[in-house]
């Protein structure tokens, strides 16, 4: 990467819905010193964005005009900056030439994606050469899937410094409250409509070339039916965002088998919505059958339809109210190859798709523009990665500074 560029970070999609809230969380959080810019279609729209968030120094916060559509001005934009973080959604239909530039410029990239059978597709064609080039490529950094994925890293390193032992399984059980917004809408109707739902059975989809198959594929289906969970005392039902993080988790997993230091001989991952209370087995009950009844429902065009005119639009969410109080809580219960046995527990207040979405996104763009000596792998390390791989536990470090909470419970380091 050049050592000399006009910007450290790029915030694409600065006059959406979640874009505006990027701006503010950096308004906010970023160090004087840093040099970021805010980018999108509407030059109109990004001038009111400036006039409210201007440079530490009072001057005009400076705007970059860029269509998605337009591989020159997309190109241009990518290599004017270190870090480019994208919130334009759907990201199959609009993020495939981010994610090209920024290999091609050398850029780091950072986005909230759940579309897994894209990233999929990023992984075939730009890894190699993002690897080679040390660019990191790190979708997947709101709610889904940060959680799972830092979580289940947290509790790797635990068994493995404190126990010094591999982890044979982590299951995850969330909880939480919040709205939806436009654009993780359109996104799921953009997969719907493209036939990525399809792609999403896959447990390993997003494993390196070589381990997808086989015990890998068979060994960790997803859960079609709610169950009684002994370890965490309750019933638990298939968790709506599983067939993301499951992946994402997996392909952590896999790189750092690849890097000589896998989280176990033969790790396990899986994850559930937590049922609570009284009523704990009707919840999970009725999680699993909606889910397991919804996404029939979309693959019909006149359904689909019908929920673009009655959903919120891409540009819209819920409100203020709303997303302040709205919380998640994510639970993962770990066991080590030695049989120990440990919880970790990471929460916030906020609305998880929107709230804690940006803190998550925001935080980790941050850790690559501001933590590159301390990153795993080093200053060379690259590939289209996850955040586990690609920012590790700094993410932890930054995300623990801004107020999410962090707790290991371990009955054999009660200081932990």
């Amino acid at each position: 990467m050049p050592t000399q560029r006009d910007f450290d970070v790029i915030l694409y999609g600065a006059t959406g819905f979640t874009g505006r809230q990027t701006v503010a969380h950096f308004a906010r959080f970023a160090p004087p010193e840093l040099r970021w810019a805010i980018a999108g279609r509407s030059a109109e729209k990004l001038s009111a964005i400036a006039a409210q968030f201007p440079a530490s120094d009072g001057a005009p916060r400076p705007q970059i005009v860029c269509d998605s559509a337009d591989a020159e001005a997309v190109r241009t934009m990518a290599e004017r900056t270190r870090v480019l973080l994208t919130t334009v959604g759907p990201y199959a239909r609009y993020g495939t030439p981010i994610v090209k530039a920024c290999v091609e410029a050398g850029t780091h990239y950072t986005d909230i994606t759940g579309e897994t059978a894209w990233v999929r597709g990023l992984i075939d064609e730009h890894h190699d050469r993002a690897a080679a080039d040390g660019t990191r490529i790190i979708p997947f950094c709101g709610f889904d899937s940060v959680p799972s994925d830092l979580g289940a890293l947290i509790a790797v390193d635990h068994l493995r410094s404190q126990h010094g032992t591999g982890t044979k399984r982590v299951k995850a059980f969330h909880r939480g409250r919040g709205g939806v917004n436009g654009g993780t809408i359109a996104s799921f109707l953009n997969m719907a409509e493209s036939g990525g739902t399809a792609d999403m059975q896959d447990p390993v989809l997003l494993n390196p070339q070589g381990m997808r198959g086989g015990d890998r594929a068979e060994a960790e289906p997803d859960p079609l039916f709610p169950i009684r969970d002994r370890d965490m005392s309750t019933f638990a039902a298939p968790f709506v965002m599983g067939q993301i993080n499951t992946r994402v988790v997996r392909r952590s997993a896999a790189l750092a088998e690849l890097g000589q230091q896998p989280y176990g001989s033969a790790f396990s991952y899986q994850e559930y919505w937590k049922g609570e209370g009284p009523l704990a087995f009707a919840e999970a009950a009725g999680f699993a059958w909606g889910q397991a009844i919804f996404p029939l429902f979309v693959r019909f065009g006149p359904i689909r339809r019908q929920l673009k005119r009655v959903l919120p639009a891409p540009g819209d969410g819920p409100s203020e109210a709303t997303m302040d109080g709205g919380f998640f809580r994510c639970e993962l219960f770990a066991e080590g190859e030695d049989g120990s046995r440990i919880c970790v527990e990471i929460h916030d207040q906020g609305d998880p798709g929107n709230r804690a979405t940006v803190k998550m996104l925001c935080e980790a763009t941050l850790a690559l523009a501001l933590n590159g000596d301390d990153l795993p792998g080093g200053a060379g390390f690259g590939g289209v990665l996850t955040p586990a791989s690609g920012i590790g536990l700094i993410l932890r470090d930054r995300l623990a500074a801004r107020g999410m909470g962090f707790r290991i419970s371990d009955p054999h380091h009660s200081g932990a």
